[in-house]
């Protein structure tokens, strides 16, 4: 799994993105379980993630309505199918309204960009 931690910052809020190869909602999962393994990762407000499979699309919002489905999105823009990505969210305090959704695709932009 490759893990780019404090890639954006807003009022208070840090985001990261990771993602590896996954085939199953079960690994994905698993997945979100190792990040959380690390204490940074465990105190962290969400871990929203999407994944194509051959048995079609699944995604997590873990409390970011939405979130998932942005990244849902951007995995069928890219034609990118077999790999999950995770945007992991530390909240600051202050609601970001409909520029948190900016802040995940940047995140997955910047994801996307790494593994190309």
């Amino acid at each position: 799994m490759r893990i780019f931690d404090n890639i954006l910052s807003d009022r208070g809020s840090k985001y990261a993105v990771s993602g590896g190869p996954c085939t199953s909602e079960a690994e994905a999962r698993a997945m979100v379980a190792k990040l959380c393994e690390t204490r940074k990762f465990a105190k962290a407000s969400h871990h929203s993630w999407g994944l194509l499979t051959a048995d079609g699309p699944i995604k997590a919002d873990d409390g970011e309505a939405g979130a998932g489905m942005v990244i849902l999105r951007m995995l069928e823009r890219a034609e990118l199918r077999g790999h999950v990505i995770i945007v992991t969210r530390w909240f600051g305090g202050k609601h970001l309204g409909g520029d948190r959704f900016r802040h995940i695709q940047e995140a997955v932009r910047l994801y996307l960009a790494e593994i190309a």
